[in-house]
This record gives C-alpha cells, structure tokens and sequence, in this order.
C-alpha cells in the first residue's frame, strides 16, 4: 500500500482527478490500517477537519488519543496539509428495514367475504378467528 501512497502523493494529476475529501477517504484505510478502518466509516472533510464516524464510545476515545498520528500520517501519505484535525462522531446505527409480520395466509374466498364486512374492528376480528381456525 505504501508504493500506492507514494505515487498518489508524487502524482499532480491525482490532485486534479480527487477532491481532498476523496484523497483522504482513499488513503484513511493505508494511514490507520485496516483493523481501526473495519471500525469506522462516514469519512468526510468539513473545512480542514476530518470528520469520521466510529462504531461506540470506546472507540471514539481510543482513536482521539491518537489523533495527532492519525493526522500526520495522512499529511504524509497524501503529501498534502489539507487535514489539521480528525474528529471522531459516533455513528448513529441506522434502523433496519421492517419486515411485515407474517400471518397465516389467508384463502382468496375467506377476504372477499371479509371484504364485505363494513365494520374494520368485525373484519380484522373475523380474519383472526378465521386464521386462528385454518392453523
């Protein structure tokens, strides 16, 4: 990974191709290496901050104490002072997809009788006890 490094910070056309952002989130698996990098992601350059979101709170204070590292190695690897500070932000879990509950399925005649029920509380009662009875 090093040569890679080398040669992205050599390359001029490379600064013309990436935007800043896009060099360090390129580059942040070489320079924190690719345990911490299992560990984080949502990395983004807000000003000359690095802002990258961690899995927990215990991460988030281990890699603070590294912070000063972090940041000159990907001043090193980038060969650029784009980045003075990393924060590190707890990542906030996103919710996963809702399954529809899965009820025993209901026989094509038994809904079209249910269909005809006005009442919505005698209806979803009537589907029950029809479920209920079918299992």
């Amino acid at each position: 990974m090093e040569r890679a490094a080398r040669l992205i910070q050599k390359s001029k056309a490379s600064r013309q191709i990436l935007s800043d952002e896009e060099m360090a989130r390129a580059v942040w698996p070489a320079a924190v290496g690719t345990a911490i990098a299992a560990h984080t992601s949502g990395i983004r350059l807000v000003r000359k901050r690095l802002v990258v979101d961690v899995e927990d709170a215990t991460w988030q204070k281990q890699l603070h104490g590294l912070t000063a590292q972090i940041v000159e190695r990907m001043r090193k690897i980038t060969g650029s002072d784009g980045i003075d500070d990393v924060e590190f932000r707890i990542a906030v879990p996103r919710k996963q997809a809702q399954r529809a509950e899965s009820t025993h399925s209901v026989a094509p005649d038994d809904d079209v009788e249910a269909e005809g029920i006005q009442d919505p509380v005698l209806r979803k009662l009537y589907r029950m006890s029809r479920n209920k009875a079918s299992a």
